[in-house]
């Protein structure tokens, strides 16, 4: 993924907040946050990784005309024959994601976003093969260059369907 330009709006915070139950006042309340430690709105942890949304490239963003995963007479609206992304015929999932922050990420920052691969490793499975995990590193960088946010997410794929 790359992202070149993720505003960080304090509606979108505010709605992210809202969607995942989350009620700290932090997250919407111009006032209470400027009393904080970060003195403004902040995201929570987890919103970073709505930049995807940001990248025209980002698999499970529906493009106009085209078949998405959850479209269309399938489920998905992509056929086990073509795979889609993430390991295809269902053998892929996302298996973890860690976040470190370096700084706070504030409402009115401007983010870009770059991932790159990390590590990478197998594992003997009993069902479905051997299980191959990979690591994904996407940095997050303020519209003054600043390192904010580290997520890490690992991927796992199996080396075929479980019986």
């Amino acid at each position: 993924m790359a992202v070149e330009k993720f505003p960080i709006e304090a509606g979108h915070i505010m709605m992210f907040a809202r969607s995942i139950g989350d009620k700290n006042p932090i997250y919407y309340d111009e006032v209470y946050a400027k009393a904080t430690e970060p003195g403004a709105i902040v995201p929570p942890p987890t919103f970073t990784m709505s930049s995807a949304q940001f990248d025209p490239d980002y698999f499970l963003r529906p493009k106009i005309g085209e078949p998405w995963f959850g479209s269309g007479k399938n489920p998905t609206g992509i056929s086990q024959a073509s795979g889609g992304s993430g390991g295809g015929a269902g053998r892929g999932l996302h298996a973890e994601q860690h976040f470190e922050y370096h700084l706070p990420v504030k409402a009115g920052d401007v983010l870009k976003a770059e991932t790159k691969p990390g590590k990478k490793w197998e594992k003997e499975g009993r069902r479905g093969g051997k299980l191959i995990f990979s690591e994904t590193i996407t940095e997050y960088r303020n519209q003054n260059q600043e390192l904010v946010v580290t997520a890490r997410g690992i991927g796992v794929v199996t080396e075929k369907a479980p019986d």
